[in-house]
């Protein structure tokens, strides 16, 4: 049976303000509130409201039928915190319906996995303690900043303790192979492998309002054929695109809500199933190892990392960003962090972008890319100096010294947080044991006690009249002994 697997990235551009040279060491607030504040609440408005209100409605509407997964960066979530929280009530009142699975991703939605496997863990992992603080859940699943994978990175996620992961399904990596089956990965066998389907996802995220596509309009019982129609045995439809396709790329006028709204009674028809990530992955054996070499992503037609790191403005911005992930990492200043976090955000590369692409042609406030890459430079010229003049006395050498021994020291407790675990799992299953097998053991010390008892009863109900009969016997013979002592002086006195 065919089964949808239907998902939606959430994540807002965190706007940089205009940062010029004379202003490095005197200026420490990099942002354009307003424009931050204008784009949420414009996409709040148009996209995020009507298009959660309407996933509630058929999760409601078709109960332990529809399903869907989110995710959201950690940098989505904060500026939803503040300038429209209505949204996250929207997510949580979803999550109430059991239809919907939350995912993990790095909090900064950045390139961490990338250049540093210790930034990736910590990004990750706050990330993972911000969901659950404001929706109560631990996600399961992963999904990379756009999508972005390759065997390195599954290694480091699988070691992150995630089963299934959600990525690109790139000709270049597939060859003859199909999308629509669960893989494991080349180096974390137990790494599921969930593969986007760029094309049905496309038809709807990029195509759906193109009065100039072959297939326009698009209605949900033809969108279903093709889904009917793909063969037999290829029986997982990965659909993935951005919250905001619907309603900021397809205007809802095109009416793309009313499109969505029929797909669950279409996909019914055609015995067609609707599933979250971890089902999949808990129901579906993988049908063959994926070898990535190099990383992927959902982005531009070769779905590589080249709209980020694909020119020398870009590559030099990227490594002079993370030449200084140690540090940071060290520290417990809140600022910086919350800097860093908002530093490495993909959109800050992408704006320095110079390839031909009508999808990579937005660039916020700037005008060239080489105009986002000197404001990005400035502002990463203070944020460096700032950093450095946390520790001023400790050089290259000593921050080695001292991550060495931070690394070995989280290592450490790793493998004794293990070990816990392993332990407790020991003490709960011999418990259990214990449990099961006391009743049985009660009985059978309970039947022998009772034994004894009435063992104990029979022996002292027995014993007075045993001591009767002695008593009886040693009162004859202590009168047949009288009788004779009284006999004898008689028969002395007659001789």
């Amino acid at each position: 049976m065919k089964t949808i697997c239907l998902y939606f990235e959430i994540h807002q551009n965190t706007h940089l303000k205009r940062y010029r040279f004379f202003d490095i060491g005197t200026d420490h607030y990099y942002y354009d509130d307003y424009e931050n504040s204008r784009s949420i609440t414009e996409t709040a408005e148009k996209s995020y409201i009507p298009s959660l209100k309407t996933l509630i409605a058929m999760a409601k509407s078709n109960k332990g039928y529809f399903k869907c997964a989110l995710s959201l960066s950690g940098c989505a979530i904060e500026m939803l915190e503040n300038y429209a929280p209505e949204v996250l009530d929207l997510i949580s009142e979803l999550l109430e319906t059991g239809c919907c699975e939350l995912l993990a991703e790095p909090y900064s939605h950045g390139l961490s996995s990338l250049a540093n496997p210790n930034s990736f863990k910590h990004d990750v992992h706050l990330l993972c303690e911000k969901v659950y603080s404001v929706f109560g859940v631990r996600p399961k699943a992963f999904r990379n900043s756009c999508l972005i994978y390759s065997d390195d990175i599954g290694k480091m996620v699988s070691d992150m303790g995630f089963k299934v992961m959600l990525t690109e399904g790139a000709k270049h990596i597939l060859g003859w192979k199909s999308p629509h089956f669960v893989y494991n990965g080349a180096t974390a066998p137990k790494l599921k492998l969930l593969l986007r389907d760029y094309r049905l996802s496309e038809d709807i995220s990029l195509r759906f309002n193109d009065s100039s596509w072959s297939e326009f309009p698009l209605f949900a019982d033809k969108y279903m054929n093709w889904i009917e129609a793909l063969p037999e045995d290829e029986q997982v439809i990965n659909l993935f695109m951005e919250l905001c396709a619907l309603g900021i790329f397809q205007p809802l006028s095109s009416n793309i809500l009313e499109f969505f709204k029929a797909l669950p009674d279409e996909a019914h028809k055609r015995g067609i199933t609707f599933s979250t990530p971890s089902e999949i992955c808990s129901k579906t054996k993988s049908a063959g190892t994926l070898s990535v070499p190099y990383p992927i992503s959902w982005v531009d037609e070769e779905r590589d990392t080249s709209p980020w790191l694909g020119n020398i403005m870009q590559r030099e911005a990227f490594d002079k960003l993370y030449s200084i992930a140690d540090r940071v990492s060290i520290c417990d200043n809140k600022q910086i962090k919350m800097d860093w976090n908002y530093l490495q955000a993909t959109n800050n590369f992408r704006f320095m972008n110079t390839k031909p692409s009508a999808e990579g042609g937005y660039r916020g406030i700037y005008e060239s890319p080489y105009d986002a890459f000197i404001n990005y430079m400035n502002i990463l010229g203070d944020f460096i100096t700032r950093v450095n003049n946390l520790y001023p006395d400790i050089d290259n050498e000593e921050l080695s010294s001292l991550l060495t021994s931070i690394k070995n020291q989280e290592e450490e407790l790793e493998m004794k947080d293990k070990e816990i675990v392993r332990l407790h799992a020991i003490i709960d299953r011999l418990t259990r044991e214990v449990a099961k097998n006391k009743p049985a053991k009660t009985t059978k010390t309970t039947t022998k006690t009772a034994a004894k008892k009435t063992a104990t009863k029979k022996a002292t109900a027995a014993k007075p009249k045993v001591e009767a009969k002695a008593e009886t016997k040693t009162e004859i013979k202590a009168d047949a002994k009288a009788e004779a002592n009284e006999a004898a002086p008689a028969e002395e006195k007659a001789e």
